[in-house]
Parts: C-alpha cells; sequence; structure tokens
C-alpha cells in the first residue's frame, strides 16, 4: 500500500474506454483517486458520476480544469483533441495522462514541447507496463532467444459503422492510428530502439477514407525487423511473436490482455517443430490500466520518474507520418 496521498485524477469525458476500463483500472491502485469527471453535457457528466461513483461532476472540459482539488487528468477523447485539451489541462497546472495517439501527426504532436515546466505527461500506452510485456523484453535482454531478429504483429476487429468515431478520418480514425500504434510501441520496447526506415502498405475504405487494412515494416538496424499487419474489418485476432538466433517468444493476447486475470507468454527454444516442446510462462493477474495509473501517480509524486514523456510521443508520431508517406511514394522513408 501507498504511503503517499493518492493522485486525484479526473477523467475528460465519459467515453466508453473510460467508462469500462480505464476507471475500473485506476480503482486498483491505491495510488489514484478518481475524483471528478467531465463531459460537454452536465446531464451526461451527472448519469455517468452516479453510475460510477465518481464525487464530482462537471459540464465542461474548461470546469474540470478549474477544479483546485484536481491534480492530473486523464484524455480518453477523440484523437483530434488530444494535443489541444493536454495543454489547456497543463496550463492549468494539471498532470496529463493522454490516450494514444498523442496527436494526429507529427506536426501536431511537436506542440506538446511547450508543455510547462513540471507536468508529467504520460501517452496512455498501458501495455508497457503489463507484466507479460516486461517479462517478454527481461527474457530478450537475458538472451534467452539469442540475437533477437524479427518481431510478426497482427491485431484486427471488425467495424464498418460509420457513427463510429474510428472511422472518421477528420477525427483521427482509421487502423494505423487506432491499433497500429500497438506494434510498434511494444517494437520499440523490445528491441530497446528506434526504427530507422520503414515502408508501408494501406489500402483504404471507400466510404470512410480510413485505412482499413495497414502493413508495415520497420528496420530498427542491427538485423532487427518489425513487421505488421493492421485490420479494422477483418476477424478479430491479436498475437505477436518475437524471434531470435535460438528460440521465439510467442504473446498470446498482446494488446487487450484481460483485466484481473493471469495471462501466458510461451517460450519456444526450437528443438521440434508444432510446438512440441514449448514452454509456457504464466504472469499474475494484473489490471494494466491500473498499472499504467500507478506509474503516472508515482511519477507525479517524485516516487519512480518515468521512462516516457511528450519526446517519446512524438518519435511515434513521426513513425506513424513515415508509413503513410511511405506508402504514398513506394519507397523506404527514413527517421
Amino acid at each position: 500500500m501507498s504511503t503517499h496521498q493518492p493522485v486525484r485524477i479526473g477523467v475528460v469525458s465519459t467515453a466508453r474506454i473510460a467508462r469500462e476500463k480505464v476507471i475500473p483500472g485506476f480503482r486498483t491502485t491505491p495510488w489514484l483517486e478518481v475524483a471528478a469527471i467531465a463531459s460537454r453535457n452536465i446531464d451526461t457528466a451527472k448519469t455517468t458520476a452516479a453510475a460510477l461513483g465518481i464525487p464530482v461532476a462537471h459540464g465542461s472540459y474548461e470546469a474540470l480544469f478549474a477544479d483546485p482539488t484536481i491534480e492530473a487528468v486523464y484524455i480518453p477523447t477523440p484523437n483530434d483533441s488530444h494535443v489541444d485539451l493536454a495543454l489547456a489541462a497543463a496550463r492549468a497546472g494539471k498532470h496529463v495522462l493522454s490516450e494514444k495517439p498523442a496527436a494526429m501527426n507529427a506536426r501536431d504532436a511537436e506542440r506538446l514541447a511547450a508543455l510547462p515546466q513540471g507536468i508529467v505527461y504520460l501517452e496512455a500506452f498501458m501495455v508497457r507496463h503489463h507484466p507479460q510485456w516486461l517479462k517478454a523484453r527481461e527474457l530478450v535482454r537475458a538472451g534467452a532467444i539469442g540475437k533477437v531478429a524479427a518481431a510478426q504483429a497482427f491485431f484486427s476487429y471488425f467495424l464498418d459503422d460509420p457513427a463510429n468515431i474510428r472511422n472518421k478520418p477528420e477525427n483521427g480514425g482509421g487502423g494505423l492510428w487506432d491499433i497500429g500504434v500497438y506494434p510498434i510501441v511494444t517494437g520499440r520496447f523490445v528491441f530497446d530502439a528506434e526504427p530507422k526506415r520503414v515502408i508501408g502498405l494501406i489500402d483504404l475504405d471507400p466510404k470512410f477514407g480510413t485505412d482499413v487494412l495497414t502493413s508495415a515494416i520497420l528496420d530498427f538496424g542491427d538485423g532487427r525487423h518489425l513487421t505488421f499487419t493492421v485490420g479494422t474489418q477483418t476477424v478479430p485476432h491479436q498475437r505477436v511473436n518475437i524471434v531470435g538466433s535460438t528460440g521465439r517468444i510467442e504473446v498470446l493476447i498482446p494488446f487487450n490482455a484481460p483485466a484481473m486475470a493471469e495471462t501466458i507468454i510461451r517460450l519456444d527454444r526450437g528443438t521440434a517443430l508444432g510446438d512440441a516442446e514449448i514452454e509456457e510462462i504464466r504472469l499474475p493477474a494484473c489490471d494494466q490500466y491500473g498499472l499504467e495509473g500507478e506509474a503516472f501517480a508515482k511519477a507525479i509524486r517524485g516516487v519512480e520518474p518515468l521512462p516516457y514523456d511528450q519526446n517519446d510521443a512524438i518519435k511515434m508520431m513521426k513513425i506513424l507520418d513515415a508509413i503513410v508517406e511511405s506508402t504514398k511514394s513506394g519507397r523506404w522513408v527514413s527517421l
């Protein structure tokens, strides 16, 4: 248990991910107190606050930012609003946990360089806090699969609702921005490196204008490749394989790991085909949103600094921009 006072956090909007995933996750850690929620509609804010047991409801985001009892905010609004809201909250003295992606593009993300001194900013990649990914990176660093060579990822779901924000390009919808960021961030995480060049292939939905099938190769140098495919109109599926010279790590549910449930990664030494000699490594039950919130709160309290900040978010957006640029030119784009 924490001996520190919990960080009082306010939630910017009543978005589904906040209601169903992140707020329940925050409540698994003593480091955070969900103290307020805001909506542009006060009735919506009050109804949601009552349903979730949140003590304070605000009828505007500005009112939340002005609330002197709130120390930090979580922003789960559409992608095109992330930077503006992060800057507004930070100027009001609030620390910021912003949903991914941090921005619409690198130029947009670079505005985050204007965040005031002393503000803790974190892009909400919860996977970087999950034990299964920490264990996968530990195994790679320890040489358990030899010289790491490649990571392969697939992540997909089926969504053809034109009213859904994920199918609206003006709000930053599309597979690359919504779920393509996950293979990229975990590749960066496991390789402990940044890609040097990228090439991509994108198919757009003719009605929505968003990417519905995107594949890319990221060259991290030193013989390390990340390849991934994400789809928004394909069967729900996700899997990651990390392959080295003497072994392979398979992450079974890499991105939507079930909350408060044991997870499994598999270590294959390559001694027999068909997974005949595979070793299962079981990781303890946790809530990755809670662990993310706890890391954010510890940084605010000065207990444990975060290895990620707005500069990390800017790097991510430069990678996304480069993938898009390469699909237009048909060539590798250097970073």
